[in-house]
């Protein structure tokens, strides 16, 4: 699962990374994001420009419209079969751009320590996401849902999920091209191992309402005798 992430990016990730899209004219620094809130993605549609999305996918054919957060992952290993993702994997893919992702381990007391997972290179990564639109007119809303698969080894030893990692340049314009079934399947992978680097942050991050730069903070880890 991908549940939080941050997106704070330095001028050096703009600039290297981001000089070929449009970019907000006032960055919105978020340390927190949470699931029902706005984020930034960069869509196959407007691969030239970023812009806001609601985290959270409702399907065109939802009833209601409303956003529950139930769909803010979607399991790479089904994601051609379930109802919600198997036409817009083909149709409709975004990046998701951030510094960070964080992930929570679970202690023998019940406590949940959170971890923030980042690229070794100190580089933005972008996770793949798929987006959907519900409604018409002054109604539509926009919405995206992040790719998760299996663990690398990196992940492996604090969760059995981790989002979509797509490390090359080549694979984030392949992503946001057309691209058949055939070629959108061995995408669909967790990303090599040695690629990330993680450390435990403040237990202020599980509330959604706390969004600070010192939640990007490394907090003294916990020793575990069992």
């Amino acid at each position: 699962m991908c549940g939080r992430y941050a997106l704070a990016p330095s001028p050096k990730q703009k600039s290297e990374q981001l000089r070929d899209v449009q970019q907000p004219v006032t960055w919105k620094i978020r340390y927190n994001i949470a699931p029902t809130q706005s984020a930034y993605i960069i869509g196959n549609d407007h691969p030239e420009r970023i812009r806001e999305m609601t985290w959270g996918l409702v399907p065109s054919w939802s009833r209601d419209g409303l956003n529950s957060g139930k769909l803010i992952n979607a399991r790479a290993e089904s994601i051609f079969e379930k109802p919600s993702f198997r036409e817009i994997i083909q149709t409709r893919r975004c990046l998701v751009p951030a510094d960070s992702f964080y992930e929570w381990r679970k202690e023998p007391d019940g406590r949940k320590l959170p971890y923030r997972i980042l690229l070794k290179n100190g580089a933005l990564m972008f996770m793949a996401g798929i987006w959907d639109e519900w409604g018409s007119g002054s109604n539509v809303q926009t919405t995206f849902s992040i790719i998760t698969t299996g663990p690398n080894e990196e992940m492996a030893a604090l969760h059995n999920r981790m989002p979509l990692i797509l490390a090359s340049a080549e694979a984030q314009v392949a992503w946001l091209s057309d691209l058949s079934v055939e070629k959108i399947t061995p995408m669909l992978q967790p990303p090599a191992n040695g690629l990330l680097r993680m450390y435990r942050v403040s237990e202020r991050l599980n509330g959604t309402s706390y969004d600070a730069p010192e939640l990007q903070d490394e907090v003294p880890d916990v020793l575990r005798l069992f």
